[in-house]
């Protein structure tokens, strides 16, 4: 097993659980420092904590995990996982999936740097918003507008079944999760 694989399989589950642990109490903290604006500070805090938490945590690891390959010398992750479907990526194809990588950590950064600018200087409920409900449909979005995109900035742009969709979704896990190989 690879060390990123035995470290996400330790950090992994606690990753889950954290934010709800951190919830309990931090609720129970507050019952314990008496009714009121203290409760209400400590409940909200609570709250932040188990809904930012894990938000900023996973596109953190999203970010640092893009980002460490687009360092010298080694294959973009979007070119890698292209290189893995297709085994031989042309040059123009190389170059095209180099930037996909960066718009994704354009957009894991943008996603932290939002949500810690709403927390900041927005009502907690739009914070709050940003995080639990928009989410998704701007992950979504980023998907659909890159998907939009590959005719026009790539010539002869490659049609994925879903089938293609599956190998893509085994090869992450496999990665990520450090499949024993032998």
């Amino acid at each position: 097993m690879s060390a990123w694989g035995a470290w996400t399989r330790r950090l992994l589950p606690l990753m889950l659980i954290a934010p709800a642990l951190l919830h309990v109490a931090l609720t129970a903290a507050a019952g314990q420092a008496g009714a009121g604006n203290s409760l209400e500070r400590w409940v909200d805090a609570g709250l932040i904590a188990a809904s930012g938490l894990p938000h900023a945590l996973i596109y953190a690891a999203l970010l640092a995990l893009f980002a460490r390959t687009l360092r010298p010398g080694r294959d973009p992750l979007v070119t890698a996982l292209s290189r893995r479907m297709y085994a031989v990526v042309p040059e123009e194809m190389a170059i095209y999936t180099r930037r996909v990588t960066w718009a994704w950590c354009a957009f894991f950064a943008a996603q932290l740097a939002t949500s810690l600018a709403l927390l900041f200087f927005a009502p907690l409920v739009v914070w709050s918003f940003f995080v639990n409900v928009l989410n998704l449909p701007l992950l979504a979005l980023m998907f659909i507008g890159e998907h939009t995109c590959r005719p026009f900035l790539l010539r002869n742009a490659p049609r994925h079944s879903l089938d293609d969709l599956r190998r893509i979704i085994a090869y992450l896990k496999d990665g990520l999760l450090g499949a024993r190989t032998g």
